[in-house]
């Protein structure tokens, strides 16, 4: 190699350097994000769930062009929401929907990772997550198991693991634990439901609890569809939240925003012209001596993604074919260094 193109080549490294040592300077932020997609099913007919109505031939007539419509609203959604460093996702069928999101023109440059496992759940539907590879290093990725007892439900009820994903702020090199969640529906009122939440609050908080026992000052959030509003039992209880305020925040204990604003006006699911609070992003650990800080949170719900102004734009309402993003909003995080 000649002097000249050595020359280049040095000047090349040395300035990629300083860029990336810029970029990670520069990164002492970032934003966390939960959505509810909504019944995001590939088209095959997996034969060990019960998936047949999400295909070509089944009741939603489930098609290749809806399929493709469906990942091109989402990636709108995660455009619009500023690109999350870090966003949790329920109701997708497989970790092969979360691959080809990622992979769609819309977001294929910005390089998210995904994870995503199995789960029990009888009709396939799974949680996942999705994290920006040039911001975090994916750490560990574990599911944590709900088994129900005979006791509670003869019947042998199920339902979606709860997935534990540890990752790597690279700029920072600190650690975030991320538990996503989709609890147990209402389907037969809430108080007849209302023990299979509690059942899995009871399971997410003594894996939570694992993690403190290690690290008293680990940073962990909490997202997901809990099906349970923060003035729930399962939440307020179960996982032991506190409101958030301008007193000082003990680490280890776990803090809702989402307390601040439940109210009759707001909330991420309408269910009969009522507002439900359903989905939620909860935390511990967003303070001092830690240096990272919640510093905004909220319910994404610009006019585009409304029915008529109102509640959520949803795909399906029963068979019916709407063509709308998802029947929940969004909810989001902002986490900033001290």
């Amino acid at each position: 190699m000649n002097n000249i193109k050595l020359a280049a080549l040095l000047l090349l490294i040395t300035w990629a350097s300083a860029w990336s040592t810029a970029t990670a300077q520069a990164d002492t932020s970032f934003r966390v994000a939960f959505y509810n997609v909504e019944n995001l099913f590939d088209t095959d007919d997996d034969p060990t769930t019960l998936d047949e109505d999400f295909t070509p031939t089944g009741k939603q007539t489930w098609t290749e062009e809806r399929y493709q419509t469906k990942l091109r609203q989402i990636a709108q959604v995660m455009n619009a929401l500023e690109l999350p460093g870090i966003m949790g996702v329920c109701e997708i069928e497989n970790k092969r929907v979360l691959d080809a999101l990622v992979q769609h023109p819309d977001l294929k440059a910005h390089r998210y990772g995904v994870v995503s496992f199995d789960s029990p759940d009888l009709r396939g539907i799974d949680v996942g997550l999705l994290y920006q590879t040039t911001r975090f290093e994916l750490l560990a990725a574990r599911t944590v198991a709900v088994p129900f007892p005979e006791w509670l439900e003869p019947e042998g009820y199920t339902t979606r693991d709860i997935l534990h994903t540890t990752l790597r702020h690279k700029a920072s090199n600190t650690t975030f634990h991320v538990f996503t969640n989709h609890w147990p529906s209402r389907r037969g009122g809430d108080e007849a439901s209302e023990p299979r939440r509690l059942w899995v609050a009871a399971h997410l908080r003594s894996a939570i609890g694992v993690v403190l026992n290690e690290d008293p000052l680990a940073q962990i959030l909490v997202m997901g569809d809990f099906n349970d509003e923060p003035l729930n039992r399962s939440i307020s209880y179960g996982l032991g939240t506190l409101k958030v305020t301008e007193k000082r925040q003990v680490p280890g204990l776990l803090y809702n925003p989402f307390l601040n604003i439940n109210t009759k006006e707001e909330g991420s699911y309408l269910y009969r012209d009522a507002w439900n609070m359903l989905d939620q992003i909860i935390y511990a650990g967003l303070q001092a001596p830690n240096p990272w800080r919640m510093r905004t949170f909220g319910i994404f719900r610009p006019d585009w993604l409304r029915y008529q102004g109102k509640g959520p734009n949803r795909t399906y309402g029963g068979p019916n074919y709407y063509g709308g993003y998802s029947d929940h909003f969004p909810v989001f995080m902002d986490i900033g260094l001290e």
